[in-house]
């Protein structure tokens, strides 16, 4: 149901983008949705939280810069208070582990990862999780399930892969209701690894631009290596790439489309109140 719930919300968005720079109204929105107006109604209001209009109106470019020079001071200070004297990811507030330089030339033997598939908000996901955290997450596109399992082999070459049938349900609870994240095991460059824990201490419905980013990774001239690194983010959403976007207020370039990325934005918008009254 909630996969079919997200398929519905991602129809809206495409049709308000493809009407933009006019904002809908909620009877264009039900006919887009195919829905009946009671079902819609009550369908928007369960999954947002708001209106389908105040929904869409922060969804808009205007607001995107509006909320990216609002956010400035608490995500500078978020930055530096995070990242001042200390380069270790398992100093964060969230429990994160980084793979140990022994551990990366082992490719993972003795190391049991745990993959399947989870429902959640905003479309189904494959999981991937290690004892000490999870190593992977990725929302289903158009490819075989296969070829994920295929590519996770690739990352941990001698570890032992296992398929269950329910991964972290904590992953779906999170998207709903945010709070705590489940553990995180990470594996990547040096700078891959700088850039997801600047991501990291990206505060909950607050935007930073590409260069923001660089220079918290302590590379103000690497933008465009902190681009790659963000598209390379193999943990969607637990480390939030969502929240980057262009200086021009354009929500585009996310690995897992442009549709989903206004949708987690909005929803934490929402689950925050920042949609609330305005």
């Amino acid at each position: 149901m909630q996969d079919n719930h997200y398929e519905t919300m991602a129809r809206i968005i495409e049709y308000a983008d493809s009407v933009y720079p006019k904002v809908p109204e909620t009877v264009e929105l039900r006919a887009a949705s195919g829905l009946s107006d009671f079902y819609f109604d009550r369908l928007f209001s369960h999954y947002v939280g708001v209106p389908p209009k105040r929904y869409l109106q922060f969804l808009r470019r205007e607001y995107a810069l509006t909320v990216l020079e609002s956010s400035r001071d608490l995500v500078e200070a978020a930055f530096h208070l995070g990242l001042s004297g200390t380069g270790r990811l398992h100093d964060l507030l969230v429990t994160t582990e980084a793979v140990t330089p022994g551990e990366w030339r082992s490719a993972g033997a003795g190391l049991e990862i745990r993959h399947g598939i989870q429902d959640t908000r905003f479309g189904k996901v494959f999981i991937a999780e290690t004892d000490r955290g999870i190593c992977e997450l990725q929302f289903l596109q158009n490819g075989p399930i296969a070829a994920l399992v295929s590519n996770l082999r690739r990352r941990f070459p001698a570890a032992r892969l296992r398929e269950v049938e329910t991964p972290n349900a904590d992953i779906a609870a999170y998207l709903d209701h945010g709070g705590q994240k489940p553990d995180l095991y990470l594996c990547g460059t040096n700078f891959q690894l700088k850039v997801w824990q600047a991501l990291l201490l990206v505060p909950e419905s607050t935007l930073v631009t590409y260069d923001q980013l660089a220079t918290a990774a302590g590379s103000p001239r690497g933008v465009r290596a902190a681009a790659s690194a963000v598209a390379k983010n193999p943990i969607a959403c637990l480390i939030p790439c969502h929240r980057v976007i262009r200086k021009t207020g354009a929500f585009n370039q996310y690995r897992w489309g442009a549709t989903r990325k206004k949708m987690l934005i909005a929803h934490e918008a929402a689950r925050s109140g920042l949609l609330m009254g305005q």
